[in-house]
């Protein structure tokens, strides 16, 4: 089975290798990168993973590419360009997720083929998320995220919302319009009795608005409740305080120049749960990263991008507006917005 996973990076560098090593422990193939306007190494180092074909038990396949955007919408004009190349077209799947986003396998061996199998081999399935906060870890570590930061939001509510946004594994014979950051679109002239067969990742059919995304709220998202059976995915948004930082300086992959708030902090830092389950695949993939980071070329290339993500960091903290906006961060409730305000209200706080 050939699966593609396919995504947008900008300065992520530091980040790179685990995601690669995590996703072929789950049975990706091939990755396909599409990058802009990289200042850490991100770049050379995709280009270098990208020639290793020496590497492919611990790669598989490296395509890298130049975000095609001539505007501000990086990633949906690189999942528009990502449709027509040949190693999303000869996937049997297309896996599209961020290098933040780690897919949480709960059944079989805990690979894609055992997820797709135990949610009766649909056209598509929408795996929820889970939020996972910073736990008060401030510096940066070349370390596994996924050995980082292991407490969430209650799984099945995030700010008082019962509905938690998706992304999703696409069949390659869903009627595909085009691929959307979190959900593919099928062809609007499909019949109701031709629309794709498509679960959650508890191998239920999704609820028919999602379907149809009759509504904006449906989109991208519907209740959580129930929906992991089989899935989670893990989303380590914020990491250490120090990664967070040159997240802000490097805006996202989806809007130029876009800075996070505090709201969007304090709507992910909530540590009311823990959830140690990925942890399963933590031998493995420290293993895999060790053979990688042994590698003279890879392992100078992965080096340098841990040394640029750290020098931004002591850059940003000598401005006074960054080395505020930490301590700001550092000083905030672990509370997401509106209950901390609640609390208060009720003399709780």
């Amino acid at each position: 089975m050939r699966i593609t996973a396919v995504t947008c990076v900008k300065n992520e560098g530091p980040f790179l290798l685990e995601w690669i090593a995590f996703n072929r422990l789950l049975g990706v193939t091939d990755h396909l990168f599409y990058s802009n306007d990289c200042s850490d190494g991100t770049d050379t180092l995709l280009d270098a993973l990208a020639q290793r074909e020496d590497l492919g038990d611990l790669l598989g396949r490296i395509v890298h590419l130049s975000n095609p955007a001539q505007g501000r919408n990086y990633q949906m004009e690189a999942l528009k360009d990502a449709a027509r190349q040949s190693v999303v077209k000869q996937a049997d799947w297309v896996w599209v997720a961020d290098v933040d986003e780690f897919l949480n396998i709960h059944v079989g061996d805990h690979t894609i083929p055992a997820l797709i199998t135990a949610c009766g081999d649909p056209q598509a399935i929408s795996v929820t998320f889970q939020f996972f906060a910073n736990g008060g870890v401030e510096g940066f570590e070349d370390r596994p995220v996924i050995a980082q930061f292991d407490r969430s939001h209650n799984p099945d509510l995030w700010c008082g919302e019962s509905a938690i946004e998706v992304k999703s594994l696409i069949r390659k014979d869903f009627p595909l319009q085009y691929y959307g950051a979190h959900r593919p679109f099928f062809k609007k002239d499909t019949a109701a009795g031709d629309r794709p067969v498509w679960t959650d990742g508890s191998g239920r059919p999704v609820q028919h608005k999602f379907l149809v995304a009759a509504n904006p709220r449906r989109i991208r998202k519907f209740p959580a409740a129930g929906a992991r059976a089989h899935a989670t995915l893990n989303h380590y948004a914020l990491r250490s305080l120090d990664s967070y930082l040159v997240k802000n300086d490097r805006g996202d992959v989806n809007r130029e120049n876009r800075a996070f708030d505090d709201t969007y902090w304090r709507e992910r830092n909530d540590p009311a749960w823990q959830d140690r389950s990925i942890l399963r695949y933590l031998p493995k993939l420290e293993a895999a990263l060790a053979a990688l980071k042994a590698d003279a070329q890879i392992g100078a290339l992965h080096e340098a991008a841990v040394t640029a993500h750290r020098a931004k960091r002591d850059a940003l903290m000598a401005q006074p507006a960054y080395a505020e906006m930490f301590a700001h961060l550092k000083s905030l409730p672990t509370y997401p917005p509106g209950e901390y305000e609640l609390m208060q209200e009720l003399g709780l706080a």
